[in-house]
């Protein structure tokens, strides 16, 4: 969209603004990990969560509070709460507060702390607020996070006795021979921690489906990547056949967004994080386009490997 473009689009709200009023809204949105160490916050073990209630409550004017909105978290960890108007959102704490029964058997014993609205955007009357990444904990922290132990002091440290000076120290008594100790036990290898990036058509082979793991092909583009690629690409065409586009700017940005993201679920050192490829993805379909080529072709850069990463897939036994 260039400026006249852009020009008569604001010149349009204006007008039905004035002609037919604008009928207010908020948005509020964030994310559910799942946070495995049971640290308190979001490190590179930790996972979007899906199946997770959330409920923000806000006080009344009796300062009690009470809930406004829940929602369940989708495939990707997100959550959304509509409300009507411009409602004041000062006080108001979003908390993870059940799980359905696949949240129960991954890690949704038990949530973090609630977390306040951050107002993003505001244009007119529609309002976007944004909850920084809440967590929900397993019951006990997995057995690969890492355990620190520190000594504690003594609660009454002693000082050793000093022998007198006119007596002579005995002798000292030979130490026995200590028997050597086991070799460690080989460090589990995780293979979302390697370096790893694949292209679209190593994800499209058979022998790699067991790789589709956070997201599965069936899923649709307007579940995963929101309403604003619903409209553009449509309510219908699922992830498997979004990867076989080609030859115009939206269908390869489409197809590289999409290996991007399982390329992002799969290696924690992938260039893009999985909110950050709906991001990107979501700005280049509101913008030009240029836009559009531009990201696609960073996506293609980074599923390449940028000529120093390799594709790690093992054939799927």
């Amino acid at each position: 969209m260039d400026w006249s473009q852009k020009l008569y689009f604001t010149a349009f709200l204006i007008v039905a603004a004035a002609i037919w009023g604008i009928h207010g809204y908020t948005m509020v949105s964030g994310t559910v990990f799942c946070d495995q160490c049971k640290d308190g916050q979001i490190s590179l073990f930790d996972y979007p969560l899906n199946g997770i209630n959330v409920a923000m409550a806000c006080p009344d004017n009796n300062g009690q509070m009470t809930t406004w909105g829940e929602d369940t978290t989708n495939w990707l960890g997100n959550f959304a709460m509509k409300f009507d108007g411009n409602p004041d959102l000062s006080g108001c704490v979003a908390q993870v507060t059940s799980s359905n029964e696949q949240g129960k058997r991954g890690c949704g014993t038990g949530g973090g702390p609630g977390k306040s609205p951050r107002l993003i955007f505001r244009m007119f009357d529609m309002n976007m607020y944004t909850i920084d990444p809440l967590i929900s904990q397993p019951s006990d922290p997995m057995s690969f996070c890492p355990k620190f132990s520190y000594p504690q002091p003594h609660p009454n440290p002693v000082s050793p006795a000093t022998p007198p000076s006119t007596l002579p120290y005995p002798p000292s008594p030979s130490l026995p021979h200590l028997p050597s100790w086991p070799p460690l036990p080989p460090m589990p290898h995780f293979p979302y921690l390697d370096a790893s990036a694949c292209p679209h058509q190593s994800w499209m082979m058979p022998e790699y489906r067991c790789y589709w793991k956070v997201i599965n092909p069936d899923l649709k583009v307007g579940v995963v990547f929101g309403l604003i690629a619903a409209r553009k690409y449509g309510s219908d065409i699922t992830l498997w056949e979004g990867m076989q586009g080609r030859g115009e700017p939206y269908k390869t940005l489409l197809r590289e967004g999409t290996t991007a993201l399982l390329n992002s679920y799969n290696s924690v050192q992938f260039p893009y994080h999985p909110l950050s490829v709906i991001q990107h993805m979501n700005w280049a379909l509101m913008g030009s386009t240029q836009q559009v080529m531009h990201t696609a072709l960073n996506f293609l850069r980074a599923n390449s490997g940028n000529g120093r990463t390799t594709c790690k897939f093992n054939p799927c036994k």
